[in-house]
């Protein structure tokens, strides 16, 4: 398969039409898969905010008294409202804020972004990241969208491209049932293919100020397998968050 980013796209503001942007940018073909950064679909739709948006509660001074304590620097209250308001659960609350997002997303700080933010402090995550990519689709030759971000994974250092929602395609293909190359069926294999295709878009995009937001995966294809919308681990199998919750961060 090939990838390429989209060129010379501009800064994003609230209420541009991302999906005419880059058809205006680049000859898309109706089997390519366009992964967008989550960073630009938030613009696009608004989700620049200021801190003062978020009065701090006695919950969030709480939270940040607790990680200045840990972490020795000076944690702003506000933020961790903020954090608060974007998630379902804290995780864990030491020595970083460890979140599950309102869509299912497990990240650090409910995937607050701070940085390229020209317009305010803070930009947040699309609130339903499979309807923004429905609505791209919609206004792209492009058949398939998956919405990314990058995010911190456990057992791994630094950072790496990862799904946020999609549209178009199944999240994952399913090989249970077929057979390896010494005929022995396959019994667990479940495939994330928009995680591996944000990964992959994720290296072309690139990071800070160098960062083209919009890639083009072509040529590659699903194949003739069973697929999954299932992304997330619902939370009655997800062990390592039920293990969490009972964990306190003791340094």
């Amino acid at each position: 398969m090939e990838l390429f980013a989209v060129p010379d796209l501009p800064e994003i503001r609230a209420g541009d039409d991302l999906a005419a942007m880059v058809e205006a940018r680049v000859d898309l073909r109706e089997d390519d898969v366009v992964c967008v950064a989550s960073t630009v679909v938030s613009k696009a739709e608004g989700r620049v905010v200021d801190l003062e948006d978020f009065p701090a509660s006695p919950r969030a001074r709480e939270v940040a008294a607790r990680l200045a304590e840990v972490t020795g620097e000076e944690k702003d209250p506000r933020f961790a409202q903020a954090v608060i308001e974007e998630s379902t659960e804290l995780i864990m609350e030491a020595p970083f804020l460890l979140t599950a997002t309102r869509f299912g997303h497990v990240t650090v700080n409910a995937g607050i972004d701070r940085s390229n933010v020209r317009d305010g402090d803070l930009l947040l995550l699309p609130e339903r990241p499979s309807e923004s990519a429905a609505r791209l689709r919609e206004g792209l030759s492009a058949d398939r969208v998956v919405v990314t971000d990058t995010s911190g994974r456990p057992f791994r250092h630094g950072q790496r491209g990862v799904a946020l929602g999609w549209a178009g395609m199944p999240a994952s293909r399913d090989w249970r049932g077929e057979h390896d190359r010494d005929g022995r069926e396959l019994g667990v294999t479940v495939q994330n293919v928009v995680d591996e295709l944000a990964g992959a878009a994720n290296l072309v995009a690139g990071e800070g100020a160098d960062g083209t937001p919009v890639v083009v995966v072509r040529d590659w294809e699903f194949g003739d397998h069973d697929g999954s919308d299932e992304h997330y681990r619902e939370v009655e199998t997800d062990f390592v968050r039920q293990a969490l919750r009972g964990w306190e961060y003791d340094g």
